[in-house]
């Protein structure tokens, strides 16, 4: 759409995009949403995926989150696109992108339009990248490491992955969208790429459409209070955007936004991405009326395009136990009576090799979180014990968990004064079998010379 620019002079682009959350099922108000459409949006995108929890869910195959709560969402975002007649991006489907998580959220799709009694055209755009493409390509030196801490990728490594994911830029989303897709699902996708394929095919900065994209794909973090469950409104214009949200309880200030540029990323203000590196140490945050805040100044280079590959393997599997403790003889003597507790287990367990199970002890309430990094040194009044067993199978883990548990909770220590057990457990039985233990075994970038070429386009549907 064109509008009057601020001095009555001529006609601006402008574009809106509705944000409604930071992750597909995580929720956001009713009342949010309907403020959102009633703005208007040109576009509404959600992105639905992370590696944040890691590569279990990848690896699994499962969700980041429900089957329902992602359907009560997309219930409200596809009636909001059918009443506006705008489209629907999602990006990272079920979480990870892969097929199983993008054929899940197809099938709830497909559920909700049937109930609609809606025919929209509908694009799915798979993510799934062949092994034999990836060993190809790394022969010829196409593929690199994501940091010197990944795996080395080999045939046996990719054999044993469940299968490998690259986050598609924003070419593929527009592409669907030049066909009129009016619903787009897309597999693994580069978190602000949706969002800046609406503003790019309209017309818009390259640079000022991922960077709002790298802000709405949080939904109202940005905002104080700062949430991922509320709805953001992005504007974007000729040299500028701009970010509010739309629950009247919520508002955006230039460090609000700023904070959130600086966002999970590895430097201040560098963001690299599927053929381009985006600058934003130019970038200049003007605090408007009602919240809001214009962003401007970012800035754009096109690099050689890659992509993200991201695949992983089963490597173990876990059981642990959760656990109180509250006499600050043991509390104090914690450390040592780990050591001794191990090394009881392992002489026990002397005929199983030591190397097929890995025991872990973590400290909530006493450097839980930031272990031998953490200032505090004083000691807690008590503590929160999770320790875990990994090993080479579900039985060894149980075993080993079981053995550790047992010892521990008897376990006698300088000044002890009570036989009773020196654990608190919350649940009974205490110890929980988890089951696989998964860890990226593909995590490198894949050079490419067509964005389109590994990302797949299927249309369904029609005009309703």
């Amino acid at each position: 759409m064109t509008d009057a620019d601020s001095t009555g002079k001529g006609l601006q682009l402008r574009t809106v995009i509705c944000s409604p959350c930071g992750i597909l099922g995580y929720g956001f108000p009713l009342a949010s949403f309907e403020a959102a459409m009633r703005e208007k949006p040109d576009f509404i995108v959600v992105d639905a995926g992370s590696t944040d929890a890691g590569p279990h869910k990848l690896g699994a195959g499962v969700g980041i989150v429900s089957r329902r709560a992602t359907k009560k969402d997309l219930g409200i975002l596809l009636y909001g696109a059918r009443e506006l007649g705008i489209p629907l991006i999602v990006g990272s489907a079920g979480g990870s992108g892969a097929r199983t998580h993008t054929e899940w959220t197809m099938d709830i799709v497909r559920e909700i339009l049937g109930e609609m009694v809606w025919n929209p055209k509908v694009a799915v755009i798979w993510a799934d990248i062949d092994k034999v493409h990836i060993m190809e390509k790394a022969a010829a030196g196409q593929v690199v490491k994501m940091s010197p801490n990944v795996p080395d990728l080999t045939e046996d490594s990719l054999d044993q992955t469940n299968g490998v994911v690259a986050q598609m830029g924003a070419e593929p989303v527009m592409a669907a969208l030049s066909q009129g897709a009016q619903v787009i699902i897309c597999g693994r996708a580069y978190d602000s790429a949706p969002f800046a394929a609406a503003g790019i095919i309209r017309g818009h900065d390259p640079a000022l459409c991922y960077h709002l994209g790298k802000i709405l794909e949080c939904g109202a973090l940005c905002a104080e209070p700062g949430t991922t469950k509320d709805c953001m409104i992005g504007v974007l214009e000729d040299d500028s955007f701009v970010v509010y949200p739309t629950n009247p309880s919520r508002a955006c200030n230039p460090v609000s936004v700023a904070a959130h540029t600086f966002y999970e990323k590895d430097h201040p203000y560098l963001l690299r991405g599927p053929g381009m590196l985006l600058d934003l140490s130019a970038c200049d945050f003007q605090q408007l009326d009602g919240g809001k805040v214009r962003v401007s100044g970012s800035r754009l280079e096109e690099t050689p395009y890659t992509v993200k590959l991201e695949g992983a393997r089963q490597v173990a599997w876990r059981t642990f136990v959760i656990a109180g403790i509250r006499d600050p003889l043991l509390i104090e003597a914690l450390p040592q009576v780990e050591v001794e507790v191990e090394q009881s287990v392992r002489e026990y367990y002397s005929d199983i090799p030591a190397d097929s199970y890995k025991i872990n002890f973590y400290h909530y309430g006493q450097n839980g979180v930031m272990g031998d990094l953490e200032p505090e040194t004083s000691l807690p009044r008590e503590i929160g014990l999770l320790f875990e067993v990994i090993a080479d199978s579900q039985e060894l883990a149980n075993t080993v968990c079981a053995s550790l548990r047992s010892t521990l909770l008897h376990y006698g220590y300088p000044g002890r004064k009570s036989t009773a057990g020196n654990l608190a457990f919350p649940f009974a039985p205490s110890d929980v079998p988890f089951g696989p233990v998964y860890a990226f075994s593909v995590y490198h970038l894949l050079s490419v010379e067509d964005p389109l070429s590994l990302f797949p386009i299927e249309y369904s549907g029609g005009m309703a």
